[in-house]
């Protein structure tokens, strides 16, 4: 394992430190909001456009990539997100802000694609920990964006410039990692799309964008300070991060696709928690369920498609799909939902996606093993 590392020392650094970037980007999206709507005079229901704005150019970025068939290089993707947290860093108004959001998310979304099928194939047997410890990176950004952004006076503009500064730096040292390519192609396999999966990712991924973006909102409608918003998502990303840490040693002791739905059927518990006892604590407990998502998904589906360039996009534009749809739907039921009615419709939402789940992990357990 040393020996990988040594080997593939310039990729697991730039992905690393991409991946916090992707996580404190994202993460200050949501106590950003109310920050938003105040300066430029918007309702909050239109304020929360810029998380949208983000999920498309994430799709945007991703579906070029899948067009061109390429898994793209890493100084691409953060040169994306470099540019748009820099656009974000200056008050241009509501358009370029929303249209700064899209680039930033285009470069977010290309990381994904670019990072997740290197890391996989790069090391080998130990792949899935590695992409494991890969997206629990995530978290470290995530946990320490609110927190920098209460500590600098709910300044987003500030927060996002310290963001593309550093986006900026590591594109510096991406180094040989930029030009670094990993094969990823089946010759001979025919490319065929497993829509159940897809199906899946793109209905839990969209849940996972709307507690991120949206988990402060809610906390506030049912009662919580800002502040203690702001503070409580960072402590969802501590359990979002310890989650991810431990499933880099246990990753290859349980079958990815039973993984998804034990952390479906998890967070569907913990969301009901959350609208009859306690919205705060259960909503921290969310994040560490709602972060072995991703993970179980996309190794499941590298499993069932195969390594064609075009699985990765793929997998990462479904779960885009629902990034982009589901907080638009949340933030227009928001108002006719009551001061809890967020954690209902998602507990509901992914108990359903658990049944059917286990439905098909039944019929289908010979196909989805990993």
């Amino acid at each position: 394992m040393n020996t990988l590392i040594r080997q593939n020392f310039a990729l697991l650094f730039a992905g690393l430190c991409s991946f916090v970037l992707m996580g404190a980007g994202q993460a200050l999206y949501g106590p950003a909001l109310p920050t938003y709507a105040r300066e430029l005079g918007l309702a909050l229901t239109r304020a929360s456009w810029i998380i949208s704005a983000h999920w498309i150019g994430c799709f945007i970025g991703v579906g070029g990539l899948f067009l061109a068939k390429s898994t793209g290089s890493p100084r691409l993707a953060l040169a994306g997100m470099a540019l748009g947290a820099f656009g974000l860093s200056f008050d241009t108004g509501w358009l370029l802000t929303l249209a700064s959001a899209a680039v930033f998310g285009a470069g977010y979304g290309c990381s994904a694609v670019v990072f997740n099928p290197r890391m996989l194939a790069a090391f080998g047997a130990r792949g899935p920990a590695m992409v494991s410890l890969l997206n629990a990176s995530f978290g470290i950004g995530a946990i320490a964006a609110p927190l920098v952004f209460v500590g600098l006076n709910n300044n987003p503009a500030l927060c996002f410039a310290i963001v593309a500064a550093l986006c900026a730096l590591v594109w510096i040292a991406a180094g040989k990692s930029s030009t670094e390519e990993v094969v990823t192609t089946n010759e001979g396999v025919t490319f065929v799309p497993a829509w159940d999966i897809l199906a899946f990712g793109t209905i839990a991924i969209g849940i996972e964008a709307s507690l991120i973006g949206l988990g402060p909102t809610a906390l506030i409608r049912a009662g919580v300070t800002e502040v203690d918003a702001a503070k409580l998502l960072s402590v969802f990303f501590v359990g979002f991060l310890l989650a991810r840490i431990v499933l880099t040693f246990t990753a290859h002791l349980i079958n990815a696709f039973d993984l998804f739905i034990i952390a479906v059927l998890g967070t569907a518990v913990f969301a009901f928690g959350a609208a009859l006892v306690d919205p705060s604590i259960f909503f921290v407990l969310m994040g560490a369920t709602a972060a072995l998502f991703f993970p179980g998904l996309f190794v499941t589906g590298i499993a069932k498609m195969g390594r064609d360039p075009r699985v990765t996009p793929l997998i990462v534009a479904a779960g885009l799909v629902g990034g982009i749809v589901a907080p638009i739907l949340l933030t227009l039921l928001l108002p006719h939902m009551g001061d809890l009615g967020f954690f209902w419709v998602l507990g509901s939402v992914l108990f359903t996606l658990a049944i059917a789940a286990i439905c098909i992990r039944q019929r289908q357990s010979s196909r989805l093993i990993v």
